[in-house]
């Protein structure tokens, strides 16, 4: 059988993208990228001719490409605890703690971690910048990736945003940088950002280190216009500023319209009750929503409730030997307090991850038995979560819904 992932076209019809833009980064003069309301940030081709060069560009652009493949190798090291690499991948300690700097922890998502290690990347491990994703001040809907060289400009762009973003797209940025770079992202785009650095040895010298946040999926352009919509604003064009949290644990959304008018709604009213309803379809086939590539990753400590006025804490995983050694320095230099603690509290804070590893077995097998799209896993186990983690009825769900799913959305036969 001819390859499924053989073009971008098909990755894209398969709705397998992610929306990292890995592939407008390697091949910028074969596409470009495009912000689909309904479904995420897409590549488009700019030419249908084809010849030496173009395929060449293509096979790059497929080579880095995160969502038709995922695979882990080397887990094996004496350093990793071995009771979570089935589930979590690697893993060489965990701790919770949050940015010393108080502004910063009280702007940032979940105790201000990732801007407390950027930050001390910027001002005590020479680093140029950091590549991040910030709101877009033309429009506050929308997202942009900036290079970040100041505290000031890390403070402006902390808190998550979720709604499309490609970071890799603009990995040029790092090229052009006088020195090496702080890469912040999500899993997929750190998962993209290994693969591009295999096959472009000068960006890999540039890059410090990468953090991943916890991702739970990437919602669309529509999910924000309809949280905007719940709120009583009727266009993008009325509105200033949107925060999706921050300014305490979890904190609310908020938009600010031209005027100051300011409307609010809980994590649990935007996430919950809207947004993870608009997740593309990439994401609810992805296992990795803990940045398993990443030399740190970070996300909330749901293992506790948050308390009522809780400025927050962050969870934060090392991955790799480079990982490990910056947080060490960052809590020794006075930028991060935290704690190191049992490893075991980091399946505690994502209580359903692990059930979620066994569903996508169950959704994978329902998108080869109709020959829709499927993602490739390597080194990542599903099935024994499938056996241990899951119901029959989950199991059943797991299946039959997917094959709903992709006969309701014209999944089927895109293979």
């Amino acid at each position: 059988m001819t390859s499924s992932f053989e073009t971008i076209e098909r990755i894209k019809k398969q709705q397998l993208c992610c929306g990292c833009g890995a592939c407008a980064y390697v091949s910028p003069e074969l596409f470009q990228l495009e912000n689909v309301e309904n479904e995420g940030i897409r590549p488009q081709r700019l030419t249908t001719e084809s010849n030496a060069d173009t395929q060449r560009q293509e096979a790059e652009a497929v080579a880095v490409c995160p969502g038709k493949e995922l695979k882990h190798e080397n887990l094996g090291i004496p350093e990793n605890i071995k009771d979570l690499i089935a589930g979590w991948g690697p893993v060489r300690g965990v701790w919770e703690g949050h940015a010393a700097d108080e502004e910063i922890r009280f702007h940032g998502s979940s105790g201000g971690g990732i801007s407390a290690l950027a930050l001390f990347g910027l001002e005590k491990k020479a680093a140029s910048g950091v590549l991040h994703t910030v709101m877009d001040t033309e429009n506050p809907v929308l997202n942009k990736t900036v290079l970040s060289t100041t505290r000031d400009e890390l403070l402006g762009g902390a808190g998550s945003r979720y709604s499309p973003a490609s970071p890799c797209e603009r990995l040029d940025l790092i090229e052009q940088a006088d020195g090496q770079a702080v890469f912040i992202g999500k899993p997929c785009d750190v998962a993209a950002l290994k693969k591009v650095r295999r096959i472009r040895p000068e960006l890999d010298k540039k890059i410090q280190v990468t953090i991943a946040l916890f991702c739970a999926g990437t919602p669309s352009t529509a999910g924000t216009r309809a949280v905007l919509k719940k709120m009583g604003f009727e266009s993008d064009n009325e509105i200033r500023s949107f925060r999706y949290r921050g300014k305490g644990w979890p904190g609310h959304a908020t938009a600010v319209s031209h005027e100051g008018r300011e409307e609010k709604m809980t994590y649990d009213q935007s996430w919950g009750d809207i947004l993870t309803r608009h997740v593309q379809w990439r994401c609810r086939v992805c296992i990795d929503h803990t940045g398993e590539f990443a030399d740190i990753a970070i996300g909330d400590p749901w293992y506790r409730t948050p308390k009522e006025g809780e400025q927050g804490d962050s969870l934060i995983v090392a991955r790799t030997e480079a990982g490990e050694k910056f947080i060490r320095e960052a809590i020794e230099a006075g930028y991060l307090r935290a704690e190191q603690i049992d490893p075991q509290l980091l399946p505690a804070s994502q209580p359903n991850l692990l059930k979620t590893r066994g569903k996508v077995w169950g959704r994978l097998v329902a998108c080869r038995m109709l020959f829709a799209g499927a993602p490739r896993y390597r080194g990542m186990p599903m099935f024994q979560f499938w056996m241990s983690q899951l119901t029959l009825n989950e199991k059943f769900k797991s299946i039959v819904g997917t094959l709903r799913r992709i006969v309701m959305r014209r999944y089927l036969g895109k293979r």
